[in-house]
């Protein structure tokens, strides 16, 4: 397994202290999955305090106390950041993920130390000095067997977060959950015990299931399967809302999203397929989230005529509300929330603008109202999301000519910028005042309208209609 020279060096110390360093967590998991990984999380077994690995560790670079109650050490060296933690025993002793009662003790075995963990998968660890491989719980045979297994029941669900991990886990990896996983999980959300958990706790791990999973909807369908959906009405509301299946025959809306939600994975791999860009992942976010949301306002739009004919009239406006309730309860991030409801409104209209043959000017407003390129990559996920003959060939014209349309007009990603300022006003002798918005928001319009389309023009405009006496 390879390793930074840092900890190498720093095992070495360890040794000669009767100490060992082993790498544990997600490295060791990443290594088996064929991964890579910057984050090395290490525990050290055989000291008696921590300030002993303090002051080893101080050393060869500086380290932050913060977790020490924890047994946890931030140690960093050339710009990298570790983890250093001694083993250590937990007890359930209140509510939430600080509610619990934490025993650091050196001398414990790997096994013991590791039985707090939640899946197999994660109880590996790699011992540096000895260059081999812990594996307590059988966690590689699970993996050869592509299975996700918790390892002890009573430390599983005193933290009702291991059920979203689960998700994801099983998403990210296309494990499948063992059965007694499973049906613990089951229990976990029919006692209710998910309810303790803040947001921000189920966010995180939302997050992680989009950016990671190459099929978001496999982590989705177990949140449906494990009854995890009751937290989200607005999701469990689509499932058995009825489609037009000529347009939609792949069936339900709940399962037209989830196709849409994993072709908006695949268009996010083929934009950026191996971004670590923070600032990409918000717009990836942003992209996932609306595409969640999209169609959630056919579940209160969704009507059948008598002649069987399949509506959702007015489903745009309708999502709004209902993506803005459900993400404000998955996080307070106001400006992705504020971002993600335009496209909510606004996602059927490329297909709209390319069947009417919408002319410049209402291109022009729409990108007032939206970004049309994140707005087309929105409408393609929800075209691929699709089983009609036009969609399964991925060719998705509308899209194109939108696109092709607002580019002609330079708005693909702005809107169009305006021939005056409020500097022009002053120029041509106004005095500031509040009438500079009317006159401003008039001569914009008339952009749009296609009346002005110079500088010149437009001052010419304010001159007759504002300054004439």
């Amino acid at each position: 397994m390879h390793l930074p020279e840092i900890l190498k060096t720093i095992s070495k110390i360890l040794y000669k202290h009767h100490a060992k360093a082993i790498v544990v967590g997600g490295a060791v998991r990443d290594f088996f999955l064929g991964m890579e990984t910057k984050d090395y999380d290490v525990e050290v077994y055989g000291l008696e305090t921590m300030d002993e690995l303090n002051g080893i560790l101080g050393r060869f670079g500086s380290v932050n106390r913060v977790g020490k109650s924890f047994g946890v050490l931030k140690f960093f060296s050339d710009g990298e950041e570790y983890d250093f933690s001694f083993p250590r025993t937990e007890q359930k002793i209140g509510k939430g993920h600080r509610g619990f009662d934490v025993d650091v003790d050196g001398a414990l075995s790997f096994k013991e130390a590791t039985r707090r963990r939640d899946f197999t998968v994660n109880a590996l660890g790699y011992d540096i000095e000895e260059k081999r491989f812990l594996d307590p719980f059988n966690a590689k045979e699970d993996m050869e067997n592509r299975i996700l297994r918790h390892i002890d029941d009573v430390s599983f669900v005193e933290d009702p977060l291991r059920v979203y991990r689960a998700v994801q886990f099983c998403a990210r990896f296309r494990y499948a959950l063992a059965e007694e996983t499973k049906a613990l999980c089951r229990y976990m959300v029919d006692e209710g015990m998910l309810e303790e958990l803040p947001k921000e706790r189920i966010y995180a791990e939302f997050k992680k299931l989009l950016l990671k999973a190459p099929k978001p909807s496999i982590g989705f369908e177990l949140m449906r399967e494990l009854g995890v959906l009751r937290y989200f009405p607005e999701l469990e509301a689509l499932i058995g809302v009825h489609q037009d299946p000529e347009c939609h025959p792949e069936g339900d809306v709940w399962v037209h999203t989830m196709m849409s939600l994993d072709a908006m994975a695949g268009l996010c791999r083929l934009e950026c397929p191996h971004s670590d860009n923070p600032n990409m992942d918000k717009e990836k976010l942003k992209m996932f989230f609306t595409t969640l949301c999209h169609d959630l306002g056919k579940a209160g739009t969704t009507t059948i005529d008598e002649e069987g004919n399949i509506r959702a009239i007015g489903h745009e406006e309708a999502g709004v509300v209902l993506a803005r309730s459900f993400m404000y309860r998955l996080t307070d991030e106001h400006d992705l929330i504020e971002s993600i409801l335009p496209l909510v409104e606004h996602h059927c209209k490329p297909s709209q603008f390319y069947k009417d043959g919408t002319k410049d000017k209402e291109i022009l407003n729409l990108a007032t109202k939206v970004n049309i390129e994140e707005l087309v990559t929105v409408a393609k996920a929800d075209f691929l999301g699709c089983n009609t003959e036009e969609s399964l060939r991925g060719h998705f014209k509308a899209g194109e000519w939108l696109l092709e349309k607002a580019k002609a007009l330079k708005v693909q990603n702005k809107p169009l910028e305006n021939l005056l300022q409020g500097r022009d006003l002053i120029a041509l002798g106004l005095e500031p005042s509040a009438k500079f918005k009317t006159i401003l928001a008039k001569v914009y319009e008339l952009q749009i309208d296609g009346v002005l389309s110079t500088k010149e023009e437009a001052m010419a405009y304010v001159k007759k209609e504002f300054l004439a006496s």
